[in-house]
């Protein structure tokens, strides 16, 4: 199984990216999707979750900017950023539990994709 992140890029504050993860390979069912960052010196954390019944999750600091959305049929989730701020700035990860088969789930991550949010 592999995930593939696209959408990272440069943009100014207050600005908007979307996030890519695209999950492909030995895929039985995607279960929980998730997005995490990391900013510069600090450590991974989730910034939103979905899982396959709709339950959303939001840490607090991205809470009404930032949108988690998913599309099983592509096996595809997305992460919609709108009012950026600098502290936004960092790498984003997708993280995703797959099932290989009906009795097997692993969690996977990507690659990462930089976003950077100029002041």
């Amino acid at each position: 199984v592999q995930l593939v992140e696209s959408g990272g890029g440069l943009v100014q504050a207050g600005g908007s990216l979307t996030l890519s993860c695209v999950a492909s390979g030995n895929i039985y069912k995607v279960n929980t999707m998730r997005w995490y960052h990391q900013a510069p010196g600090k450590q991974r954390e989730v910034v939103a979750g979905l899982t396959t019944g709709g339950t959303v999750h939001y840490t607090d600091f991205v809470k009404g900017r930032f949108t988690i959305s998913r599309d099983d049929a592509k096996n595809t989730v997305y992460l919609q950023m709108n009012s950026l701020k600098p502290e936004d700035t960092g790498v984003y990860y997708c993280n995703t539990d797959i099932q290989g088969s009906p009795n097997y789930e692993e969690d996977y991550w990507g690659q990462g994709t930089q976003v950077t949010v100029s002041s």
